[in-house]
């Protein structure tokens, strides 16, 4: 069978056929096989549309996922220590205030 390079809207299509008419009839009638299907359904499940950007593997899809939530983790890390530090920060206002003419 010719290879044939297919884009990312014409993988979205026939995933959306797939499941509505079944696997075996919409595969055979665009002349995929199974395992490229099954990689097909892989990638979409582990980026979504963002799977099917040509040259990026299935284990390069799946460290960008783990490092997006790296990512978020320590986003979220740093904002709970920018409040902690602006709690802490009113706290020695309340127990040293400043007045005025002290010097």
């Amino acid at each position: 069978m010719k290879r044939v390079t297919r884009t990312k809207e014409e993988k979205l299509a026939i995933l959306k056929e797939c499941e509505e008419r079944g696997v075996e009839e919409t595969l055979s009638k665009y002349g995929v096989y199974p395992a490229t299907y099954k990689n097909w359904v892989k990638k979409y499940e582990t980026m979504g549309e963002a799977g099917f950007t040509r040259g990026m593997t299935i284990p390069q899809l799946k460290e960008i996922k783990r490092l997006e939530k790296e990512n978020a983790l320590l986003k979220e890390i740093i904002a709970e220590k920018e409040l902690e530090s602006k709690m802490k920060d009113e706290l020695l206002k309340k127990k040293y205030p400043q007045t005025k003419g002290r010097k």
